[in-house]
């Protein structure tokens, strides 16, 4: 982790336009074709944004139970298809009314894994168990529901497969698609695109249950404060060392890691604090000490934080969790790096929140050279949020709260195995130049790495609800490479 912008910065030497990753949504390998069903449920379609362009489509949805027994609502998805406006285009999903209440009702994008002229997205609805179950006979009523380009550029719909500007009052519609219960009952999805594909990493079917065997790493960070010698022996630093990445000359002080309780459960907390001088800067790190980790899936839960718990806001700080090894030389091609990082108050050029998901091959430290691809995302990260990496031998992923977020290439991948890091520390002192103390908090609930084992999200939930409903609050199985 050191003090640079991540790729795209325009401090690149090397020619790395054609390897930088964009920002992408949850891609979802989807193959064959969904077929309708006569029994399950249907989705009646309108819109009341009819142009061909516009400034968000507004697919108004109702779900109705054909059957004969009880719908639950909670294990009903629907899916609607449409073609993106850039390859780097963004989507925010908004409910404006809905008679079962926006708060049941969620909305996530996803990328087809076979494009077509008219799809090569999808939002995809879904319900919480407070909207309940449909009767025979009944329906949802009116899902008053609409989504636009996180920059809020016009919208192009004449090319949406699901799109239709004759639909001004509801009726059924099967270009759009729906399952219950992981089967596909209703609409057709657009060629080569069955949602029901057992490979798909967010479909219902998939199993939540991680495979068998697997050398683990979990730890539920249960000490009691920076001195537990029970640290030092599960692997960790607490580090205290000078140097970067972050303010030259700040202090790393490891008194400021401490290990509250937040509902009932032991979290790390990573503080960083300064009065506007490098004197004044304390910054934060836990590093494991083994550098034993490579192939296989990384998880943690992390809290993020937009503001300071005291004083005023605006430092350009870094929150982040991530793998690393050292770079043995400018430019090795045996370097390794896979981050997560925040960024509350911008920085790197940026001036409001992104967070990277950044995949390096190797960098030199001076002059700036760099090769690596990264995803961002620019909106509010605040609070507690799944994150998860999996490496396997033909790609690195990276996944926040479930959702597929970046894909990165083969010749990323790890030549030599790494270390696991949490640090919080600031790039400078621009962003916020008052010298009234302040102070932020970076939280950390666990950490989990399975060995040569990609696991879905869900099975990444379900690893970590059996250590703890087994009372496991460390284990360390992973040899030492």
């Amino acid at each position: 982790m050191r003090t640079r912008p991540p790729a795209g910065r325009g401090r690149v030497a090397l020619a790395l336009s054609a390897l930088l990753g964009s920002t992408v949504l949850a891609a979802v390998p989807l193959t064959g074709t969904a077929s309708a069903a006569a029994d399950g449920v249907a989705v009646q379609y309108r819109t009341s944004a009819t142009g061909a362009t516009a400034d968000q489509s507004e697919p108004w949805l109702k779900v109705r139970n054909t059957g004969s027994s009880t719908v639950q609502l909670s294990q009903v998805k629907v899916r609607y298809y449409f073609k993106a406006d850039s390859a780097s285009a963004s989507y925010r999903f908004a409910c404006s009314w809905a008679v079962k209440g926006c708060a049941n009702i969620t909305g996530t994008f996803g990328t087809l894994a076979h494009p077509t002229s008219t799809a090569d997205r999808y939002l995809e609805i879904g319900f919480t168990s407070g909207a309940g179950s449909l009767a025979p006979g009944t329906d949802t009523s009116d899902m008053q529901l609409r989504f636009y380009q996180s920059t809020w550029q016009t919208l192009n719909q004449a090319d949406d497969y699901s799109f239709s500007a004759a639909r001004t009052s509801y009726a059924d519609w099967s270009k759009v698609t729906a399952q219950l219960g992981g089967s596909t009952v209703w609409g057709t999805a657009p060629e080569g695109n069955d949602p029901t594909d057992p490979t798909d990493p967010t479909d219902p079917t998939d199993p939540t249950d991680p495979p068998g065997g697997g050398q683990s790493l979990f730890d539920d960070f249960s000490y009691t404060s920076y001195t537990d010698p029970a640290i030092a022996a599960h692997g960790w630093n607490v580090r205290s060392n000078s140097g970067g990445p972050g303010v030259p000359g700040a202090t790393w002080d490891p008194s400021k890691v401490t290990f509250p309780t937040v509902s009932g459960n032991t979290v790390m907390n990573l503080e960083t604090s300064t009065a506007g001088t490098a004197e004044s800067t304390r910054q934060t790190e836990v590093v494991s000490r083994s550098t034993k980790f490579k192939n296989g899936t990384y998880a943690a839960r992390v809290k993020f934080s937009d503001t300071p718990k005291s004083g005023p806001d605006g430092d350009h700080l870094v929150q982040t969790f991530f793998t690393i090894n050292d770079l043995k030389a400018p430019m090795a091609d045996d370097y390794s790096e896979y981050d997560f990082e925040y960024l509350p108050n911008g920085g790197w050029g940026e001036s409001g929140n992104i967070i990277y998901t950044t995949s390096w091959e190797t960098y030199n430290p001076d002059p700036w050279q760099a090769v690596n691809q990264h995803t961002e995302g620019r909106q509010s990260y605040n609070g507690w949020h799944d994150l998860v990496l999996t490496i396997d031998n033909s790609s690195i992923k990276y996944y926040i709260d479930g959702q597929l977020f970046g894909t990165h290439d083969a010749q990323y991948l790890p030549e030599r195995p790494m270390s696991i890091n949490f640090n919080q520390w600031l790039i400078d002192l621009a962003g916020q130049t008052s010298t009234t103390a302040r102070a932020y908090d970076e939280q950390v609930d666990y950490v989990l790495h399975v060995k040569d084992q990609v696991l879905t999200p869900a099975q990444v939930a379900a690893k970590v609800a059996a250590y703890r409903t087994a009372g496991t609050k460390f284990v360390d199985e992973v040899p030492a490479s």
